[in-house]
């Protein structure tokens, strides 16, 4: 770890400010530039500097505190570099003006004995011009790791979304970090992992430093004191680990060849992702949707729960991952989040979503939705229905989302008894075969498409010819005539 006393500036390479032409700084003595980075600049004539340095600055004098009995005979040059040596100091900037017209011999030798940068500052740089140089490399590098951070973040909360949360999550991570990350469970077993793998010792000690930040009483009672994270280096990797916050004993642990900075506030971020992710709710929220649970089993009606919930209307939103994939727990509940609400149904390979219709659904990257139009909540299983039929267009038209929109039409003006009566009288063929009936409803959706239908259903495509040849059989119509498929549609509509 770094050393505290070191002022949490964004540190500055030393060669950055080598390349500053303005400057003219040329390098005596001390490891190669390249070794070296700053975290601030001070200014002193002091011969003992050791008491008002904190740390990697970079020291300028003009060496009017150098007595002129100095000479490489003395200590003197050999004691001033071994005090900035032990207050941190990263390099020395000497002026050979207006005091000295070279750098002191002796000085060299004692910067390179100890190991100190030894930097030339020509008579035409004054001091605030280096200051001001390594300030400005100061606010592009923090300009430069906002932006990293920034960009991290957001390609985080993007692969929350996906159908995979967890797993995207840390694969993101990895590659932001450039290293290895992994998801520990309440009982240190490695739960989810992406990136490259390291060594035995570093994983084994990435490991360990998991229990550090792991409460000591475990899942599900009040935990012991323990750090929200904890860092250490083993064989040239530095690690860190991250307790995360929904206190269940999961713990997000990283390992990367590199520490650069803003490292701690990406990983910082998918920690609160993932414990998003993997933590139960237990807000007032939480105890509102079990409480409109209990009342709706116990026979209340819809509309007297749905406060409990929050504002309506309503929409309903089905959804399903790209691909064939049954969606997994998490990836519902990360698809609930970025739709913005919590009543999440995972059923079988199909997501439902009860959703406030304040909150507009939008695509989202992996996922086809089906969306209904808002309802109030006693109208909740018609939406449902809605959002069934939009996500079955939506599949075979290949659209990553559709809306149910009712608009005004000429079925409107028969009256809804009648027009049902009427339906159920010229569908009784086929309605006592639910399959039939969806068959033909999605087949006549679709404009009479084999393709798109089977799509739809998830059948072979000459399943759907068998079950429309079918229909046709059972109501003895010809469902090519315009007018047939017209009337079948307009009954489909009230059964």
């Amino acid at each position: 770890m770094p050393d505290p006393a070191v002022p949490p500036t964004p540190p500055v390479p030393l060669t950055a400010l080598l390349a500053r032409e303005d400057l003219g700084l040329r390098q005596l003595a001390g490891p190669p530039a390249e070794d070296v980075v700053l975290h601030w600049v001070h200014t002193s004539e002091m011969a003992d500097p050791y008491p008002y340095l904190l740390g990697g600055e970079l020291l300028l004098s003009a060496g009017v505190h150098i007595p002129e009995t100095a000479d490489p005979a003395t200590s003197y040059f050999d004691d001033y570099v071994a005090r900035i040596t032990a207050a941190g100091g990263a390099a020395l900037g000497f002026g050979v003006a207006p005091v000295h017209d070279t750098v002191p011999e002796a000085l060299v030798a004692a910067c390179a004995a100890h190991g100190l940068p030894l930097l030339e500052v020509p008579p035409r740089t004054t001091f605030s011009g280096v200051a001001r140089a390594v300030w400005q490399l100061m606010a592009q590098a923090r300009l430069a790791e906002l932006r990293r951070v920034t960009e991290a973040q957001q390609s985080l909360a993007a692969a929350a979304s996906r159908p995979d949360p967890v797993a995207s999550v840390l694969r993101r991570l990895a590659q932001r970090l450039g290293g290895w990350a992994v998801l520990y469970g309440p009982e240190g077993a490695e739960i989810a992992r992406a990136g490259r793998e390291p060594g035995s010792e570093v994983r084994g000690a990435l490991t360990r430093l998991g229990q550090v930040v792991r409460p000591a009483d475990g899942p599900g009672e009040r935990p012991a004191p323990a750090p929200a994270s904890a860092t250490d280096t083993v064989a040239g990797s530095h690690l860190a680990a991250y307790a995360l916050g929904a206190g269940h004993g999961f713990v997000l642990g990283v390992a990367e060849p590199e520490r650069a900075a803003g490292d701690h506030t990406i990983a910082s971020a998918a920690a609160v992702l993932l414990s998003l992710l993997t933590g139960e709710q237990q807000s007032g929220t939480g105890a509102a949707r079990s409480s409109a649970l209990v009342r709706l089993l116990l026979g209340a009606p819809p509309e007297e729960v749905a406060p409990l919930l929050g504002d309506g209307p309503w929409t309903v939103v089905h959804a399903r991952p790209d691909g064939d994939d049954t969606p997994e727990p998490l990836a519902a509940s990360a698809l609930g989040a970025a739709l913005g609400s919590a009543l999440v149904d995972p059923a079988g390979d199909v997501v439902r979503v009860l959703v406030p219709a304040g909150r507009t659904p939008a695509p989202l990257p992996g996922w086809t939705l089906g969306v209904s139009a808002a309802v109030a909540p006693h109208d909740w299983p018609a939406a449902d229905t809605q959002a069934a039929r939009a996500l079955a267009r939506a599949r075979a038209t290949r659209t990553p989302l559709l809306r149910h929109a009712p608009r005004p039409a000429l079925a409107d003006l028969v009256p809804p008894g009648e027009a049902a009566a009427h339906a159920r009288t010229l569908l009784a063929p086929v309605t006592a075969h639910p399959a039939l009936t969806e068959t033909l409803r999605t087949w006549l959706s679709l404009h009479g498409s084999w393709d798109r239908t089977a799509v739809a259903l998830s059948v072979h495509r000459n399943t759907v010819r068998q079950r429309v040849t079918r229909c046709a059989t059972l109501l003895e119509t010809d469902l090519d005539d315009p007018d047939v498929r017209m009337e079948l549609w307009f009954a489909l509509r009230h059964v």
